[in-house]
């Protein structure tokens, strides 16, 4: 599908990508690590919009809504970031392994594990909270809509998994030669195997926290701040644990994508 296509439905998502291209070329220019996740994630971006043009969605409408309400929160860690040097607490790890030079002897960190560390500070943080911006106390309570909802949001998998391939060649081009390791070149094809696995448990656990996130703000704003706060500090430590493993994708298959929260 020709990203250039104008559309109602995803006119958001356009304005959203022109805003992203921005920052990318900014990154790009700087030389800034940033640039790797930022880049994954606008691509992703382009392929969510071309699903919803050819009618791969339920409800694409609504799928465009949450999709520039999800990027909105990636997007307002970053100002925040460039603004403040502060960020919400996943993202402040990410944010600051990405721009902080090793310290002497230490190993440069590869592009892959930047785009997984964003990643995962975005899935694990961002996803709930964007989809109680887009479902409201009355549609959680509606079983058929809900339901629907949740096909959608599980159809997302499919998309990222089919960007799979084409995120390692791109990956692949801005490595340091010799960045991969023999066992990294091993585990490739479990990377790719994997990818849906990690997708979907860590969706089973977003919507788990998106249905605990909203009954607390049925009890008030300070009740949904509460469990906000503890969310963003589950996946702090998860983005935390990963910064410092050496092995991410064994990790992640050791312990798992997703952060879930306890019930309440």
């Amino acid at each position: 599908m020709n990203s250039s296509i104008t559309d109602p439905v995803t006119s958001g998502i356009d304005d959203l990508l022109i805003r992203m291209d921005t920052i990318a070329e900014r990154l790009g220019i700087a030389g800034d690590a940033r640039r790797y996740f930022h880049a994954t994630y606008t691509r992703t971006t382009r392929a969510v919009r071309d699903e919803i043009l050819a009618g791969g969605f339920e409800d694409g409408p609504w799928v465009a809504l949450w999709d520039v309400a999800f990027a909105a929160r990636y997007l307002d860690a970053f100002e925040a970031w460039e603004l403040t040097g502060q960020a919400p607490g996943p993202w402040q790890v990410a944010f600051t392994t990405a721009t902080q030079e090793p310290a002497q002897g230490a190993r440069a960190i590869p592009p892959l594990e930047h785009v997984l560390l964003g990643m995962n500070a975005h899935i694990n943080f961002d996803l709930a909270p964007a989809l109680l911006d887009v479902i409201t106390p009355a549609e959680f309570a509606d079983s058929v809509l809900l339901a629907q909802r949740g096909r959608d949001h599980s159809h997302i998998d499919s998309v990222l998994a089919g960007r799979v391939a084409a995120e390692d060649v791109e990956l692949r081009a801005v490595e340091v030669p010799g960045t991969r390791t023999l066992l990294d070149r091993v585990l490739q094809p479990f990377n790719r195997l994997g990818t849906k696995r990690f997708l979907r448990e860590s969706r089973r656990k977003v919507w788990h926290n998106a249905h605990e996130l909203d009954a607390a703000r049925r009890d008030g704003d300070a009740a949904y701040a509460a469990r906000l706060a503890v969310l963003e500090a589950c996946a702090r430590a998860k983005v935390t644990d990963l910064r410092g493993s050496r092995w991410v994708i064994l990790e992640l298959a050791r312990r798992g994508f997703g952060v879930q929260l306890p019930k309440h």
